[in-house]
């Protein structure tokens, strides 16, 4: 298949599989997202802060840490509520409409990830805002991740220097986010994915 425009329809995991490896996209529900331009200094520095807080935490615990790119498959609609039920199967290429790639994500079950990345919802997911992506990742990800179940949704914003983040209820959706800022009574984040841990907000922002 032809390399896409951005945001044409109908595409899976097999179609994003042969796109040029030069080129950064990601598919959500079939729709192609032209990840360019690249992320600016910012956003990297932020991104390898807290990339490094994160790590340092799991590698204490059976969790994984990845910063992006990392390829994490999702199931379409009609499986996502099964997903975590214990089962390993990786959906199939040819079926799978939905790559994303989180600036950070943080597995705590190993049977999700394989050899092309992930083929199930990570626990936590950091998705730090920048010019070209701000949209989608508070609109079609944020609903993306309730969907699958993402125990925790950090989204960032370096320019505001805030971290808003998102927790799975008991009713299996996102509450409304806490807010944290930097520079304000040395805020931290307090995780339960990350088994109780705390970041401080300024230690990354």
């Amino acid at each position: 298949m032809a390399l896409p425009k951005e945001q044409t329809s109908g595409f899976t995991y097999a179609d994003y599989c042969s796109w040029p490896d030069d080129e950064r996209w990601e598919l959500i529900d079939g729709v192609a997202w032209n990840m360019s331009p690249a992320p600016g200094r910012s956003h990297q520095s932020i991104l390898g802060n807290l990339f490094r807080l994160i790590a340092n935490i799991t590698d204490a615990t059976t969790c994984e840490t990845y910063i992006a790119p990392f390829d994490v498959r999702l199931p379409d609609e009609a499986t996502a509520g099964i997903e975590r039920t214990g089962s390993s199967s990786a959906p199939s290429d040819e079926t799978t409409n939905t790559v994303v790639q989180p600036d950070i994500a943080v597995f705590c079950r190993p049977e999700v990830l394989d050899d092309a990345g992930a083929h199930g919802a990570p626990d936590l997911v950091v998705e730090i805002l920048s010019p070209s992506t701000s949209y989608k990742d508070q609109t079609h990800k944020l609903a993306l991740y309730e969907r699958h179940r993402v125990q925790e949704y950090w989204v960032v914003n370096g320019d505001a220097r805030w971290v808003m983040v998102y927790r799975i209820g008991a009713d299996k959706r996102y509450g409304k986010p806490d807010y944290y800022r930097a520079g304000q009574d040395r805020e931290v984040i307090p995780s339960d994915v990350l088994r109780g841990a705390s970041i401080a907000v300024d230690s990354f922002l």
